[in-house]
C-alpha cells in the first residue's frame, strides 16, 4: 500500500490552492477516509482523525459564519493545530480571514473546488480507495471480452500476447500486456491496469512492440478493468488429464481473493482467441445460474433413473 501525495490529488481534481503552503509534494495521504469537521468545529475532538483530509461544505461554512471573529479564530486554530493534511472548501466558498491566518500559521494548505460537497467527497473517496489499495504485479495479459475482465496467465512464450492480439482484432479491448498492476479495491474486487510506461503496448515475438491504440483505434484499449476471471495457459502435457466436462470449479488466489479460473492446454491448431471468447460467455452463463456441464449430467441421470426398476435395468430378475 503506497500513499498518495497531495500534489497528485490537486492535479486529479483540479483544485485551486487558495492558501498555498509550498509543500504539497511532501504531504502524504495514507487513509481513504475523508471528514466533514462539523463536530470538531463545535469543539468536540473525541475520535478525531488528524490524518484525514477535511472538507467544508454549506453546513460547516454557515456554522462558521454565525460565530463571532474571536470564537471562529479559536475553533479554526484548534482544528489546524491537529496537523490535518489540508482543508478543502466546496462550492467555491470564500475563505475566512481567520482561516487564512491559521493556515499560514501552521503551514497547512487550503484548497477549493466548485463541485458540490457530496459528489466531490464521493469521487475523492473512490479515487483514494483505488490509489491506496493493496497491490501486486503479475506477469500476464489483461483483456476485456464481452464486458468481462479476463486475466491470462502462463509461462513466457506460451502465447498470451498473441492470443490477446487476436482477441483485440475480434473487437474486444486490451488493458495490459506483459505486466499487470493489480489492486484490491474491496473485499471482493480486483482492479487491473497497465504500468503507464507500457500502456496500450503489446509485444509480439518476431515483430516487436506494437501500439494497439494506434493500430486499432481508441475503442480497442481501456485504462483499467475489474478482474472477473482467470485463464491459465499451459503447454499441452500428454501425461496430464484435463477436465473435459467443466464440472471442476477452479480458483486462483490474488491478494487474498479467490478468482474463478480455468486451465487451457496449448498446442498447435487450437484457436485460443475463440476459446477465450467462449470461456468468457460460459463464465457469464454460470454467473447467471446456468451450467452446461451440470445440465448435461442432470439429463443423463434423468434418463438412467427410470431404467433402474425395468427388467432390462439393474433390478431385473429381483423378486
Amino acid at each position: 500500500m503506497a500513499p498518495v501525495t497531495l500534489r497528485n490529488i490537486i492535479r486529479e481534481f483540479h483544485l485551486e490552492e487558495v492558501v498555498p503552503c509550498g509543500r504539497t509534494d511532501d504531504i502524504w495521504i495514507h487513509v481513504a477516509d475523508v471528514t466533514r469537521p462539523g463536530l470538531p468545529l463545535a469543539g468536540y475532538f473525541e475520535h478525531f482523525g488528524p490524518d484525514r483530509m477535511q472538507v467544508l461544505g454549506n453546513m460547516e461554512t454557515a456554522f462558521l459564519e454565525q460565530l463571532d471573529s474571536d470564537t471562529r479564530m479559536q475553533r479554526l486554530d484548534r482544528l489546524f493545530s491537529k496537523g490535518i493534511p489540508c482543508l478543502i472548501l466546496t462550492r467555491n466558498h470564500l475563505v475566512f480571514p481567520e482561516m487564512e491566518a491559521c493556515a499560514r500559521r501552521y503551514c497547512i494548505p487550503v484548497l477549493r473546488t466548485a463541485e458540490i460537497t457530496a459528489s466531490f467527497m464521493s469521487a475523492l473517496i473512490k479515487y483514494l480507495n483505488v490509489e491506496l489499495a493493496p497491490r501486486t504485479s503479475l506477469h500476464g495479459v489483461l483483456i476485456e471480452v464481452y464486458g468481462e475482465g479476463i486475466l491470462i496467465l502462463g509461462e513466457s512464450g506460451v502465447g498470451k500476447s498473441e492470443t490477446a492480439l487476436e482477441v483485440v482484432k475480434r473487437g474486444h479491448r486490451l488493458i495490459a500486456d506483459d505486466l499487470v498492476e493489480i489492486r484490491r479495491v474491496s473485499d471482493s474486487t480486483l482492479l487491473g491496469r497497465a504500468p503507464e510506461i507500457i500502456r496500450h503496448l503489446i509485444e509480439i515475438r518476431g515483430i516487436g512492440i506494437l501500439d494497439v491504440k494506434e493500430l486499432y483505434g481508441v475503442s480497442s484499449v481501456k485504462m483499467q478493468e475489474n478482474i472477473d476471471f482467470v485463464i491459465n495457459l499451459e503447454l499441452w502435457d500428454e501425461r496430464k488429464s484435463y477436465d473435459r466436462l467443466g464440472l471442476n470449479e477452479e480458483t486462483t488466489e490474488i491478494l487474498g481473493i479467490q478468482v474463478p479460473s480455468i486451465t487451457i492446454p496449448v498446442r498447435p491448431g487450437r484457436n485460443l482467441a475463440i476459446i477465450v471468447e467462449v470461456a468468457a460467455i460460459n463464465f457469464r452463463q454460470k454467473q447467471m445460474g446456468y451450467n452446461a456441464a451440470k445440465a448435461l449430467t442432470e439429463r443423463v441421470f434423468g434418463r438412467l433413473s427410470p431404467l433402474a426398476g425395468t427388467p432390462e435395468g439393474p433390478g431385473a430378475g429381483a423378486t
